[in-house]
């Protein structure tokens, strides 16, 4: 394929991916009122009952009249692209796959397959871990002093960045599996470095996650080692 034919190939792609955000998203727009009742449901467990909240926890509140609907155009976008998140991923494979060699073709699929899957167990951990990192933001980290009123704004974005910040984060294996196939890096390496390892991923979990708390920091931290020692076990795999 010439440079123009290639860039044809690329656009005929993004077009689909777009397409495919798009009816996701307006799918998400018009469950607005079912995705936002799953979204808060953290925030209600941790308010129940505090002063003044009532029985059943407190309500997203909203400080300007374009708060509402603008909330509901980020919720719509953010979940158009989760929902896309296959479609996505396929057409980067099929503009991927005719570049690549016969051996390198059959890792294609199990690849797609991969990022998806650890996007999604990344996706679950996080919102597991939302209502434990709210938990000390809101009032373990002043001991209650102070009562807050969250804007939907502000909290779901807070949400759905956590969520981008797992699922990326949780890629972080077929990376090095990646370079361990490349020849960048073998099982012997990842070996020696393991302390080294420990303190690089530390660094990156306190700086990508958004709530910067050190509740998110560990959530985090703690599965990317874990899959860093995985990693060295099929490292070895591979080799026999």
């Amino acid at each position: 394929m010439t440079l123009i034919e290639h860039l044809a190939e690329l656009r005929n792609r993004l077009f689909i991916c777009i397409i495919a955000v798009a009816v996701c998203g307006t799918v998400v727009f018009f469950l607005f009122p079912e995705v936002l009742d799953f979204l808060s449901q953290p925030y209600r467990d941790i308010t129940a009952g505090k002063e003044p909240c009532p029985a059943d926890g407190c309500s997203l509140i909203a400080t300007d009249p374009l708060a509402p609907f603008m909330v509901r155009i980020k919720v719509a976008v953010y979940g158009g692209m989760a929902l896309a998140l296959p479609i996505i991923m396929w057409q980067i494979w099929r503009f991927v796959v005719p570049a690549l060699h016969s051996r390198e073709k059959k890792y294609a699929i199990p690849f797609i397959l991969s990022a998806v899957v650890l996007f999604v167990l990344g996706a679950v951990f996080a919102w597991y871990t939302v209502e434990k990192a709210l938990q000390f933001l809101l009032y373990g980290s002043v001991g209650g002093e102070i009562q807050p009123a969250v804007t939907a704004d502000k909290y779901l974005t807070l949400v759905t960045l956590m969520i981008l910040a797992f699922g990326v984060s949780f890629e972080f294996p077929l990376l090095l599996i990646f370079l361990l196939l490349a020849g960048v890096l073998d099982t012997r390496t990842l070996r020696q470095y393991r302390r080294w390892a420990v303190v690089g991923i530390t660094s990156f979990a306190a700086i990508i996650t958004p709530s910067a708390d050190p509740i998110s920091l560990l959530f985090l931290a703690i599965p990317l080692y874990i899959f860093y020692e995985l990693v060295i076990v099929i490292g070895r795999v591979m080799k026999k």
